[in-house]
């Protein structure tokens, strides 16, 4: 491969330009059942599917990872929780509609099992962007017959096989 000169155009600058990103999900259950939440139609990405709670790092206002957790379950459902280890990492890619013109947002994501303080979970914390319509307290058994969002499928796999 050719050298390059510091400063000058190299052969990475013709790739699309990747944001990092981090989140959590936070896999609560009580009694037998996991809170799942559901997309709902507005959503940009996977309208109607279900998924558990939680979103991305605020890195500014986040003050550790338990923190941020504890924020993304309230402000989805309502919950507190205690946070729990994680069992899980993986990633995803997504379009950066706040970036360059197609720019993507690599996000990596660690699920964590989440011990509720609280059960009754509401809607009524989350901001638009959460695009979120329903939850429910689904049995691990019949978690397979809800539509999961795409990359959360393997992550669901990997807790449903540890979770018994």
């Amino acid at each position: 491969m050719p050298s390059v000169e510091a400063g000058a155009a190299g052969p990475l600058t013709a790739l699309t330009p990747i944001t990092l990103q981090f989140a959590q999900k936070a896999f609560i259950v009580s009694g037998g059942r996991l809170l799942l939440v559901r997309k709902s139609a507005s959503d940009p990405f996977h309208p109607r599917r279900w998924e558990v709670p939680g979103g991305r790092l605020e890195v500014e206002a986040d003050l550790d990872l338990d923190d941020h957790i504890r924020r993304e379950v309230w402000e989805e459902v309502g919950l507190k929780v205690d946070p729990g280890p994680p069992f899980h990492l993986w990633q995803w890619f997504m379009p950066d509609r706040g970036g360059p013109p197609g720019g993507q947002v690599r996000v990596v994501a660690a699920a964590r099992r989440c011990r509720p303080v609280t059960l009754d979970a509401t809607l009524g914390n989350q901001d638009a962007g959460d695009h979120l319509d329903g939850c429910a307290w689904v049995p691990l058994g019949e978690i397979g017959g809800y539509d999961l969002i795409p990359s959360l499928r393997p992550v669901m796999r990997a807790f449903l096989a540890t979770a018994g």
